[in-house]
C-alpha cells in the first residue's frame, strides 16, 4: 500500500506539471499582455473561441484520467474513491507549486485563479482550491489507512448525500464567482461564508463516518 500510494503521489505531481505547462502556453494565448483579473471578456467571444472549446475538452479528459488512474490503484470502492481524492489534491496543489516556478505566479494564495470552465468558469482566490485539496488530501489518507487495517469508513445514504450537497455548496461558491470574473470589482463576490458552510460541513460529515459503529 506504501508503494502504492507514493506512486500515487509522483503520478499527481508530474501531472501536475503538464497542466501547468499547458497553462503557460494558454495564458501566452489568450492573455499576451498578462493574466490578471478582471478578466477580459475577448478571451470568451473573440477568434480564439475555438481554442476555448479545445481547453473544454481537455478539462473534461483530465478528470476522466484521474478517474482511471483511481480505478486502477484501488482494489475497492473506497480505495478508488480515495486514491481520486489524492492525485486530485496534489495535482491541484502542485499545479499552483508549478506555476510558481514556472513563471513566478501567483504571487499571493489571494491571488484569483480560473478554476474550471465546466459547464461554465469557475473562479476564485487560490487559497480557496488549495484549502478544498489539503481537506481532500487529509481524507484520503485517513481513509486508506483504515481500509488497510479492517476498520473501513462507511458512510451511509444520509452522509452520502450530504457529502453531494456540502461539494455543491463549494462549486456553487466558484461558480457565483466566476460570474463576476470580469467585473472590477470581482473580489468582492467570492463568498467565504459560503464557501466555508460547504467546507466545514464536509469535515463534520467525515468526523461522523468515522465514529460510527461498525454494524
Amino acid at each position: 500500500m506504501a508503494a502504492r500510494y507514493c506512486i500515487v503521489i509522483v503520478f499527481g505531481i508530474a501531472f501536475a506539471y503538464i497542466e501547468a505547462a499547458v497553462v503557460v502556453y494558454l495564458r501566452q494565448i489568450f492573455h499576451p499582455e498578462g493574466f490578471a483579473f478582471p478578466l477580459s471578456e475577448v478571451w470568451l467571444t473573440g477568434p480564439q473561441r475555438r481554442l476555448l472549446l479545445v481547453e473544454l475538452g481537455r478539462e473534461a479528459a483530465t478528470i476522466v484520467l484521474l478517474l482511471a488512474g483511481a480505478f486502477l490503484f484501488g482494489k475497492n470502492h473506497r480505495q478508488r474513491f480515495a486514491y481520486f481524492m489524492t492525485t486530485f489534491a496534489v495535482w491541484d496543489i502542485f499545479y499552483y507549486i508549478w506555476l510558481k516556478v514556472l513563471i513566478g505566479w501567483p504571487g499571493s494564495i489571494m491571488d484569483w485563479d480560473v478554476l474550471f470552465l465546466i459547464p461554465v468558469l469557475w473562479a476564485g482566490p487560490v487559497l480557496a482550491p488549495i484549502l478544498v485539496s489539503i481537506i481532500l488530501l487529509g481524507f484520503s489518507m485517513v481513509i486508506l489507512y483504515r481500509d488497510c487495517s479492517g476498520r473501513a469508513v462507511r458512510a451511509g445514504l444520509l452522509e452520502g448525500s450530504g457529502f453531494v450537497a456540502a461539494g455543491l455548496v463549494v462549486v456553487v461558491s466558484f461558480c457565483v464567482a466566476g460570474r463576476y470574473a470580469s467585473k472590477v470589482d470581482f473580489a468582492s463576490h467570492f463568498y467565504w461564508p459560503l464557501f466555508g458552510a460547504g467546507v466545514t460541513a464536509a469535515i463534520l460529515l467525515f468526523v461522523r463516518c468515522l465514529l460510527k459503529r461498525k454494524v
